[in-house]
């Protein structure tokens, strides 16, 4: 995958820690900063699939009278495939 350079300004001490960070964990500033980023990305998945579970839960009577019938065919082999 290609790389785009970023250049980030930031206070002394914000900087020597990551790169206190980096040389503990015995890579660059540049990859901790990427893998930071990327776990920050992740967790906007993680909060959606959080709240698509959280809407099931809260509409999970609703789904199951609207559907229960289809599901109970489909079970039993029954549902158009």
């Amino acid at each position: 995958m290609a790389k785009t350079q970023l250049n980030v300004r930031v206070d002394e001490v914000t900087a020597e820690a990551a790169r206190q960070r980096a040389l503990q964990r015995g890579m660059s500033v540049n990859r901790y900063i990427e893998e930071l980023v990327r776990q920050d990305a992740g967790e906007v998945g993680h909060t959606f699939v959080e709240a698509a579970a959280d809407f099931m839960k809260q509409y999970e009577s609703v789904f199951a009278e609207e559907f229960a019938e289809e599901f109970t065919a489909d079970r039993r082999g029954e549902g158009s495939r």
